[in-house]
């Protein structure tokens, strides 16, 4: 089999073999086949797509390319989230509690960030002495415990992915569809769980910016894992503006602690009551979602999701005072306000320009080797739909330094207004299980 003929196939439009698609995966993996070639494979790909068998063998390839976590050690039906990314995106510490206070073991590999905040481990790191690495016994004995454990990855998951990924970022093709949803189920399937729930994003501060590409991402990720003998459902979230009010690190774990305290933050709220509902019930604790929901408004009114945190933070060697006081998680020295120019009502906020703006601030990284600064963010004061009259706060920069100018000037550019009222945004756009 050559290269040349897969390619010359897939740019004619045909139909990949098993083998042709197992055959360039592992060629590329090993470096027998050249980055020139892949580059025009994965071209081909961007526009003539794949079918749902061509996505989930290229994904199958792309697990077997590597290691997989083997979690049989775990008792019970083990079920994980993943989220496409997003601006004040701070789940994972709400659902993951709630979950494991259903008695459903919650067993996540996460990574680091590189964008407008930190990602999951680098916002756990808020806590002092929190350990996310761990060893595989430790990892399996802490879930069997407390039906909760977050840590690094670890191991050699998917390097066909890492390759593809690295090339599809200078090659045009980071927007192939078949070639996203293969690199997130790949590294999902290789990490263990026995069904996931995907939260993907769509509007400003999402990387698909339409309901319809979010729709076809998720129809495509949901095949691979059906596909591919894992219950797997998708729902598609709003992210024309940041989740929830805060934007960092430590005050995203603080506005999580809140919810699992019974605030009544919305969005943010209902999102993780959504997301924790369907993992349940995929895992068989509950019968249908209407029973799932009930309990788990149930167990954030009487504590036992905190509680289930609680155990967790301190299962992982967490300063668990940090949780039940906030105020000692990590300060900035400066809050500046940011005000409006004018009145009306708020009809967008561009997202991806507030995290920008947490970025500038530190709470992100420009670069891999950038650190992170947890005590730095953005506290949002109006979201859309809110009134607002000339010289009212739109949000609060927690910086540690008095002249934080750019963010500043992001903040203002992200928010636009109306004279007339807009309506909140819809939350969840979609549910898609098939």
């Amino acid at each position: 089999m050559r290269m040349v003929d897969v390619i010359h196939n897939k740019r004619n439009g045909q139909a990949l073999t098993d083998e042709e698609i197992q055959f360039f995966v592992e060629g590329y993996t090993k470096g027998d086949i050249p980055d020139y070639q892949a580059s025009a494979f994965m071209m081909a790909i961007y526009f003539q797509g794949m079918n749902p068998r061509e996505t989930a063998v290229l994904t199958k390839a792309m697990v077997d390319s590597g290691e997989t976590i083997d979690l049989s050690g775990i008792q019970g039906h083990k079920v994980d989230k993943h989220s496409t990314g997003g601006v004040g995106d701070k789940v994972t510490f709400i659902v993951g509690p709630l979950v494991a206070s259903a008695g459903v073991p919650v067993a996540k590999m996460s990574g680091r960030g590189l964008g407008h905040t930190g990602g999951t481990l680098d916002k756990l790191e808020a806590i002092d002495g929190l350990q996310i690495e761990m060893s595989k016994e430790k990892f399996i004995d802490n879930v069997n415990k407390y039906k909760l454990a977050v840590a690094g990855q670890t191991g050699n998951l998917a390097p066909a992915d890492k390759k593809l990924y690295a090339l599809r970022d200078v090659t045009a093709t980071v927007e192939a569809i078949p070639l996203i949803a293969g690199s997130i189920m790949s590294k999902k399937l290789a990490s263990g769980a026995d069904s996931i729930v995907l939260d993907v994003k769509t509007g400003s501060g999402a990387f698909m910016k339409t309901l319809e590409d979010s729709e076809a991402l998720a129809k495509e990720m949901v095949a691979i894992g059906n596909n591919l003998g894992r219950k797997t459902v998708a729902i598609i979230s709003d992210m024309n503006q940041p989740l929830g009010f805060e934007v960092g690190n430590a005050n995203e774990i603080k506005e999580a602690v809140d919810i699992l305290q019974g605030a009544k933050v919305d969005d943010l709220r209902d999102l993780s009551l959504e997301i924790a509902s369907h993992m349940t019930v995929l895992a068989g604790a509950f019968s249908d979602y209407d029973e799932a929901r009930t309990t788990l408004e149930a167990n954030l009114e009487n504590g036992q999701a905190f509680e289930a945190f609680r155990q967790f933070i301190i299962a992982q060697g967490g300063d668990v005072s940090m949780i039940d006081d906030t105020t000692k998680l990590p300060q900035a020295k400066f809050h500046v306000d940011v005000t409006a120019d004018e009145e009306g009502f708020v009809a967008e906020i561009d997202a991806e320009s507030i995290g920008t703006a947490a970025m500038y601030l530190g709470a992100g990284r420009a670069t891999k080797e950038d650190e992170i600064n947890h005590a730095v963010g953005i506290t949002l004061k109006k979201k859309i739909g809110d009134t607002v009259q000339k010289g009212d706060v739109l949000v609060t920069l927690h910086a540690d330094s008095e002249s934080a100018e750019n963010s500043m000037k992001k903040v203002k550019q992200a928010y636009r207004f109306s004279p007339e009222k807009v309506d909140r945004p819809t939350l969840i756009h979609k549910v898609i299980r098939d």
